[in-house]
């Protein structure tokens, strides 16, 4: 029998609707789960049990009167680290940060608890939410539950792991330039980067996305019913469409679907990551959809660029720092972002042009897809203690090069187990869809999870 922790979202409300199961049952057994495996995978920061039990005992009376609040009454979940909830210091995964409580909740937080959500915790980031790792100056370093002496990824790196070991069914994360779905990837989840402005974040900047990471494409989905709903204090956000979520069947015949594997820029990708991706792309096609190649369009001086502007972005926010803080933030970060000290004005404004660049050639060469499946990384989860795959801030970005473009351009894209590595490591595929086509990736992902075969048991943590 499956236990607690581990069933979707989706089934528990169906069992809360029965009364076969209560929220304080759910949240027991994800709290024991937690006590179990935390000591090891560091996934968590201001975990708060006796507020989970006080939240989940209120779910249970409502739901008991047949009153849930909303989507995700009643569902254990969790929050990246770097999402504001009232009263709770916001570390930013760094040792540089005073630890201020926050006036308020962030949009993602209110919507959540306005829907009834119990919250368990937060989860861990690297120093400033920079390093595709769960290394911080602030944090334990945080690992991955199918193989702890690897990284689970970053920069939501709690929310990766947290959903593996089975913390709750939902885990919210943010994503600027791979976030989500990197560590989805590496730790066999769905990830969604939502189309830029869906969900409403505070305060926003250009490519920032919160999105959920789950283990279906389905709770993915009901978690997105809450996230995106509207809230002012984002000015960026698109304006509120009621979506039918719940609504995930797609037909995959005569869908145009781009395969891409060769991004122009960045790490080769491993042969075993080539052949799993690969692999998903002739599912598609054995169902009915039309695959066809999709040829590189990042180029090395567009990488390049947003290095040189995120540089100098970082540089600038670490001079404003009191030296004694400044010097508790994590080497590899202070030691990338001290170059940007050297970059002129005008190098800067060009680094930042090219975040332009970038999204019109990732639109230009998508557009005529449905969907494109492309690694969400070229290779495999690196050592726990790694910053990342290149562990070298000098080429610090050479394994986004899928990822990062479709935040430059808006576009929706999810990650979705489709194999592992001969080391047991899963291997993420990524579905980019068109701009505002959040809901027809979540279908994809969905088709594709009944396309591929089973996938392997969950990880048990040793």
């Amino acid at each position: 029998m499956t236990e607690l922790p581990d069933l979707p979202a989706t089934e528990l409300l169906a069992r809360y609707r029965t009364g076969a199961v209560s929220p304080v049952d759910v949240t027991e057994a994800v709290l024991a789960r937690i006590e179990s495996l935390e000591p090891v995978l560091h996934a968590l920061y201001a975990y708060d049990p006796d507020a989970a039990r006080a939240a989940a005992k209120q779910s249970e009376a409502r739901w008991l009167a047949g009153e849930p609040l909303g989507p995700v009454d009643g569902i254990p979940l969790t929050l990246k680290e770097n999402i504001a909830t009232q009263g709770t210091p916001v570390p930013l995964g760094t040792a540089a940060t005073e630890l201020v409580p926050a006036p308020a909740d962030a949009p993602a937080a209110a919507r959540i608890r306005e829907s009834g959500g119990v919250l368990l915790a937060k989860t861990t980031m690297p120093d400033y939410g920079m390093l595709t790792s769960g290394l911080s100056s602030f944090h334990e370093s945080t690992r991955n539950p199918w193989d702890t002496s690897r990284t689970p990824g970053g920069s939501s790196a709690g929310a990766g792991a947290a959903a593996a070991a089975g913390y709750g069914p939902l885990h919210v994360g943010t994503d600027i330039g791979g976030s989500i779905r990197l560590p989805a990837g590496w730790c066999g989840l769905v990830g969604l980067k939502p189309s830029f402005g869906r969900v409403p974040v505070d305060p926003p900047f250009p490519g920032r996305v919160a999105g959920p990471m789950t283990r279906t494409a389905a709770d993915a989905a009901l978690l997105m019913r809450v996230l995106s709903r509207p809230d002012a204090r984002d000015q960026l956000c698109l304006p509120y469409t009621e979506i039918p979520w719940q609504e995930m069947d797609l037909d995959l015949a005569g869908l145009r679907i781009g395969l891409h594997t060769d991004a122009g820029a960045g790490l080769q990708v491993e042969p075993e990551v080539l052949a799993a991706v690969t692999e998903a792309a002739r599912l598609f096609e054995a169902a009915g959809a039309i695959v066809e190649p999709v040829g590189p369009f990042l180029t090395r001086p567009m990488l390049d660029g947003l290095d040189r502007f995120w540089r100098v972005r970082a540089c600038s926010d670490l001079a404003a720092l009191p030296e004694q803080r400044r010097r508790r933030v994590l080497p590899y970060i202070a030691e990338w972002a001290a170059t940007g000290a050297e970059v002129s004005g005008v190098d800067t404004y060009r680094g930042f042009a090219q975040m332009d660049v970038m999204s019109v050639a990732a639109l230009r060469a998508t557009e005529r897809h449905d969907f494109v499946l492309s690694p969400v990384c070229p290779v495999s989860a690196p050592p726990a203690d790694w910053a990342s795959p290149v562990n070298d801030p000098a080429t610090p970005f050479e394994h986004i090069a899928f990822t990062v473009p479709y935040n430059m351009s808006g576009q929706p894209a999810v990650s979705v187990n489709c194999g592992y590595t001969g080391e047991g490591q899963p291997i993420g595929l990524q579905l980019a869809g068109r701009r505002f086509d959040d809901l027809g990736v979540l279908r994809a992902a969905a088709a594709f999870e009944r396309l591929r075969p089973p996938p392997r048991p969950w990880p048990t943590v040793r």
